[in-house]
């Protein structure tokens, strides 16, 4: 016979003013009137995780018509919704007293970007949401009162509050959907287009702060797109909407410091995700696969081919698989993209700002001072168009000083006071009247790097007497066993939650090798996996703090982990 809400009466007298560990009797399933308390996991000790709970309530009960969830796009955006309601509504009767974490009632939190989530599921039997709840303590003994509270009033609020359809805004709903789906469909047609990135007229893309992401409160410019490098998009509700299209090839925004160059790039780097209503950049849709690259002094690197930037270094080390485990500004960015185009990527986003300079430019002036024969380094400029022409891959690039890169670009975009303008033919003039005189050292081609295969005996978790030891420290970091992998410079992450799964996916790729699969192979099995089971593929107990990860972000983690060693194919 299911157990109900008088059995979480009688446990909690039975327990009241007991250890704490004694709220271990609580796990297990509850009927309550309308939806099912499942207790999965109960924290040890007052200041440990959260319990973490799930709140399941039949489809029927719910309401929602399964229209609004029934295909991938849609039930991300339904779920991404619920669960931003769910989270006012933790706020709303959270109540912390007593010790430790006492009285918290979370969901995991969402941030501007509308991401996969295990937060909250959708389907066609029921709808679940799955919280964080920590059980009351007075020291760490049992508070029976206040957690009878919280599992018996409380939830059953957040029930009533956020996960039936008549408690909720049908019309902010419906908005949420379809601003996604917007997104969604302009993403799907930048390749037919021609383009690898849209930023919609009237878009708001400068932040509050470098903390806060959200849209600028008060005098931001709304974006307004130069005629000549407009495009118009039809929305879904038969709208066109207008605004920049960025074509393929090798685009420079240029200007001057503090017109909004860095802040455009930023915009286009996390085009790669939808985002929510009011965000300001939920019409900034850039191809999925882009990737930001940044020189990273001091990142550990695995058998990457970087020859076709690097070649002949003093003392004849190797840079058809070069390792180290303190890279250089230059080594670290042709080490970035060569790791770019090993998991896939048709665009690259580059800010001179976080680059290495020697690794850029090297100018006229230079070149006849440091003949070719004593630089080991053949620069970016010289291998950009190559990448394009050879392998299609464009690259945006924002540029304050290096004038050499008007002779390698498709488009110029000047920003002038956050205000884009076409200025490619002005640049073309320039670049006849005054030509750099630099020699070109890209040599014939950029070639084809060789591709690695991880060694599963290096990859591993374990920790003192745990078999696997995997948290993220925030977004930026995740202790791997012994080791933390640093991601402070992969830029594109947004939550956490990501980063919490890539450490899991980490382990989910380890059970994949076999000593034989690339890293493409790899990750295109992890996808697989990711997209038939969905992201409760990474654990085996029911997580609610996963956010999906891109395939990059996966391939840059697993790139960052300190004891990878790697084969190369012949």
């Amino acid at each position: 016979m299911p157990r109900g809400p008088g059995d979480i009466e009688k446990t909690l007298g039975r327990i009241d003013r007991r250890g704490y560990k004694a709220y271990k009797d609580l796990r297990g399933e509850y009927e309550f009137p309308g939806f099912r308390l499942c207790i999965d996991h109960v924290q040890g000790d007052p200041f440990a995780s959260p319990s973490r709970v799930r709140l399941v309530v039949p489809s029927e009960r719910a309401g929602f018509p399964q229209e609004l969830y029934s295909d991938p796009t849609r039930n991300r955006a339904f779920c991404d919704f619920l669960t931003r309601e769910v989270h006012a509504g933790c706020r709303r009767v959270s109540s912390r007293a007593g010790t430790g974490k006492s009285g918290l009632i979370e969901i995991d939190r969402p941030v501007q970007e509308v991401l996969e989530r295990t937060s909250v599921n959708a389907g066609e039997e029921r709808i679940e949401a799955r919280i964080s709840v920590g059980l009351p303590a007075a020291g760490r003994r049992v508070l029976a009162d206040k957690a009878r509270d919280i599992l018996l009033r409380r939830l059953p609020s957040l029930v009533e509050s956020s996960l039936l359809s008549k408690s909720v805004d049908a019309d902010a709903l419906d908005t949420h959907l379809r601003v996604v789906e917007d997104q969604v469909r302009i993403r799907a047609e930048l390749a037919d287009r021609g383009l690898v990135a849209f930023v919609g007229r009237g878009a708001v893309l400068p932040r509050r702060s470098g903390i806060d992401p959200r849209p600028m409160k008060s005098g931001a410019i709304p974006f307004e797109p130069p005629p000549e490098l407009t495009s118009g998009f039809e929305l879904s509700d038969g709208r066109v909407i207008e605004g920049l299209g960025i074509p393929e090839g090798v685009t420079l925004i240029v200007g001057g410091g503090y017109h909004g160059k860095s802040t455009l790039l930023s915009a286009v780097e996390l085009g790669v995700y939808d985002h929510v209503p009011g965000d300001g950049r939920e019409l900034v849709v850039t191809r999925p696969d882009a990737v930001k690259i940044r020189a990273e002094d001091g990142r550990s690197v695995a058998g990457v081919d970087i020859s076709p930037f690097i070649a002949q270094l003093p003392f004849g080390g190797n840079t058809r698989d070069f390792s180290t485990q303190n890279a250089s500004g230059s080594t670290s960015q042709a080490a970035n993209i060569i790791e770019a185009l090993e998991c896939g990527t048709s665009l690259l986003l580059i800010d001179e700002d976080t680059s290495a300079t020697n690794f850029m430019i090297r100018d006229r002036r230079m070149q006849e001072l440091v003949a070719k024969e004593g630089e080991p380094i053949t620069p970016f400029i010289d291998k950009i168009r190559q990448m394009y022409e050879e392998l299609g891959i464009s690259t945006v690039i924002v540029v304050g000083g290096a004038g050499d890169y008007f002779d390698v670009a498709d488009t110029v975009i000047r920003m002038d006071s956050y205000r884009p303008v076409d200025v490619t033919a002005q640049t073309k003039e320039i670049a006849r009247r005054h030509p750099s005189e630099r020699n070109f050292e890209g040599g014939e081609s950029f070639g084809k790097p060789a591709a690695r295969i991880p060694d599963p005996t290096s990859i591993d978790p374990s920790r003192g007497r745990r078999r696997e030891k995997v948290d993220a420290r925030g977004w930026d970091s995740i202790r791997f066993g012994r080791g933390m992998i640093d991601l402070s410079s992969v830029e594109q992450l947004v939550t956490v939650s990501q980063t919490r799964a890539i450490g899991d996916a980490l382990l989910l790729l380890k059970r994949l090798m076999n000593g034989r699969r690339t890293v493409p192979e790899l990750l295109d099995a992890l996808e697989e996996e990711l997209g038939a089971v969905g992201l409760d593929a990474l654990s085996r107990f029911k997580m609610g703090g996963y956010a999906r990860p891109r395939r990059q972000e996966v391939a840059a983690a697993l790139s960052r982990l300190r004891s990878l060693r790697v084969k190369q194919t012949s």
